[in-house]
C-alpha cells in the first residue's frame, strides 16, 4: 500500500518565498518514494511525500513545524492511502 503525507503551511504575508526555501531545505531521516513541493496564493506551501506502508504506520517521518515567526497559523497535516490509479 502507498501512503501520502501532506504538510501545508501559510507564511506571514510576503514571506512565501522564504517558507518555500525553508521547506525545500528540510531533510527527512528516511527517503520517501517521492516528494513534491507546491506553492499557492496567500503564501501557502504544500509538501507531499509518498511512502510504502500502511495508513496506521505512525513511524513515517514528517516535516517539522517552521519557525513560528514565519507562519500565520499551525501547520496542517493530512494522511491518505492510495485508492489506486485511475486510467481515463
Amino acid at each position: 500500500m502507498t501512503v501520502a503525507l501532506m504538510w501545508e503551511a501559510r507564511a506571514v504575508a510576503g514571506r512565501g518565498a522564504e517558507l518555500l526555501t525553508w521547506a525545500r531545505g528540510q531533510s527527512l531521516p528516511a527517503a520517501p518514494l517521492r516528494r513534491e513541493t507546491f506553492r499557492a496564493p496567500q503564501d501557502r506551501v504544500l509538501v507531499i511525500t509518498w511512502w510504502d506502508g500502511s495508513y496506521d504506520d505512525s513511524g513515517r517521518p514528517e516535516l517539522p513545524d517552521p519557525p513560528g515567526d514565519l507562519v500565520t497559523r499551525p501547520v496542517h497535516r493530512w494522511r491518505f492511502e492510495s485508492a489506486g490509479v485511475d486510467i481515463p
